[in-house]
């Protein structure tokens, strides 16, 4: 069974990003979430017990998220829960993981600026992790997959000048 949660926190740590051999990319950070309420008979807010999440993001949302996230920044997060239970010789503990589907900045403490992702752009990401040039035929070959709407005339025009920009959404 999975259990899905959506949790709001602290970026605990830089996001750390890789790219596998099989070219998936995956984004990982700790995620520290506190609990706080308001007590009336200290007119004060007080912290309660914080935890702590490991949330993994794979594919584009990885590749968005090394690009848009900090240490230090309220996040939300929305995604799979999962508990898992270690041991060595010397010590036993629980890790518990988050494999995210969405990721955002929690807007209740500040403001952003949303920019939609072309695919051009994504693939630019990906290859830029693995190396610091950007193939031109990988550029070529996704002019192939922009987005057209349907019974849209000039769409296809629109979209080769689009691609490898990045355009707000």
């Amino acid at each position: 069974m999975t259990d899905t949660i959506t949790l709001t926190g602290l970026v605990a740590t830089m996001p750390k990003h890789v790219v596998t051999s099989d070219g998936l990319s995956i984004t990982n950070f700790r995620l520290a979430s506190t609990q706080r309420r308001y007590d009336r008979t200290q007119q004060k807010w007080i912290d309660g017990d914080t935890n702590w999440y490991t949330v993994t993001s794979f594919r584009q949302l990885a590749t968005n998220v090394i690009t848009s996230v900090q240490k230090g920044q309220r996040v939300l997060v929305t995604g799979r829960l999962r508990i898992r239970d270690w041991a060595t010789d010397e010590k036993r503990g629980t890790n518990v993981e988050v494999d995210a589907d969405a990721i955002g900045h929690d807007l209740t403490w500040g403001t952003a600026v949303f920019t939609r992702s072309t695919a051009t752009a994504v693939a630019e990401a990906d290859a830029a992790a693995e190396s610091s040039a950007v193939s031109e035929t990988a550029a070529a070959e996704s002019d192939d997959d922009a987005f057209v709407p349907a019974g849209d005339a000039d769409a296809s025009e629109r979209s080769k000048e689009a691609v490898g920009s990045v355009t707000p959404f």
